[in-house]
């Protein structure tokens, strides 16, 4: 089959590798739609992941598709069903998985390689996190499940009140599927990003006001204004910038919640006023992945038709042209592609 390999710092190549068939527990899917996220290209730039990948590895980890091969001991999935699978299982075994923490697992199976013509899910996957996809839900999709799964997680420990001000920093997919989860809790979220175009999307996923950073003279200061002098009730940093992430800290108000979700570079460090921290009974988190409860929950939402989660696919490109996908990526010329076979 034909398959997106990584190498090293943004070093794709496309290549044939044999047709993955499926172990015990395991299923092959068809890939009918691969999505690009952010993750995928701050990956890409930087050559690795430290938790999910080291090249050279297949490439890509969020897809919809039909199961075509099915492995021994597999009893409740059949070949033709329409799957989405999330791209990685905890053990349930673990310190961790006996308190339900399931994304602290530190046996996570991680699965990549959706940008390749076939995907083979891992047997843990199978069990926990793979999911029929609704009949009227286009693969698209139902592809961007883990990513949103990801962002509900992320909103659920942030500690949101119907009514909150949230300031909201970065309008990737990620930060314009965290307006949408956030609004639909009935927060007033303040959007701030650098694109005027996906600022607009912000808009329609239910931003109340919507900010280009590089118009904004200080940006702690614009929520203050807007808070009556005091802060955001709670602030979530979505870049992934370790500037950003201190941004963010002096953007809440005192008794906030700050979540920093955006995963910044490794051994990158921030600085923290100490001061503010304790006096102001700031709460710092750093929200990392997803669980199967929220897997659940976001194909759920997709499935709802809601929110017009459409507006992220911003293009639609044949595997061939994933190189220059992730270029018009890296130049913010588009927001999510939709990789099809």
């Amino acid at each position: 089959m034909l398959a997106a390999l990584l190498y090293g710092q943004e070093d794709l190549r496309l290549e044939q590798v044999p047709d993955p068939t499926p172990g015990p527990g395991e299923v092959v899917i068809q890939v009918a739609a691969a999505t690009t996220c952010g993750t995928d290209l701050k990956v890409w730039r930087r050559g690795g992941h430290a938790r999910m990948l080291r090249p050279p590895t297949l490439f890509g980890h969020e897809a919809a598709g039909e199961i075509v091969a099915v492995g021994a001991e597999v009893a409740s999935w059949n070949i033709g069903d329409r799957v989405v699978a999330n791209n990685s299982a905890p053990c349930l075994d673990c310190f961790f998985c006996h308190r339900q923490e399931y994304s602290l697992c530190p046996n996570l199976t991680f699965n990549n390689g959706t940008f390749a013509q076939y995907l083979k899910i891992p047997a843990p996957i199978v069990q926990q996190n793979l999911l029929p996809i609704p009949e009227d839900l286009p693969a698209e999709l139902a592809a961007m499940t883990e990513p949103l799964a990801c962002v509900l997680h992320g909103v659920a420990r942030s500690n949101v009140k119907p009514g909150d001000r949230v300031a909201l920093l970065g309008d990737g997919a990620i930060g314009l599927m965290f307006v949408a989860a956030l609004a639909n809790q009935g927060a007033e979220v303040f959007l701030f990003g650098g694109s005027d175009s996906r600022l607009q999307v912000g808009s329609k996923f239910g931003a109340a006001q919507t900010f280009n950073y590089r118009q904004v003279a200080d940006l702690p200061t614009t929520v203050r204004e807007l808070t009556e002098g005091w802060g955001a009730d709670v602030v979530i940093e979505a870049t992934g910038v370790p500037a950003a992430w201190e941004t963010a800290i002096a953007s809440a108000r005192p008794g906030a919640t700050v979540n920093l979700f955006g995963g910044c570079p490794r051994d990158t460090t921030i600085t923290v006023n100490t001061e503010q921290l304790h006096y102001s009974e700031l709460t710092l988190k750093g929200v990392f992945h997803n669980t199967p409860h929220y897997v659940r929950a976001a194909l759920s939402l997709l499935a709802s038709r809601t929110v017009p989660f459409e507006l992220l696919i911003s293009d639609r490109q044949p595997l061939e042209q994933l190189e220059q996908v992730f270029q018009d990526m890296k130049d913010r010329k588009v927001i999510k592609v939709a990789i099809a076979n």
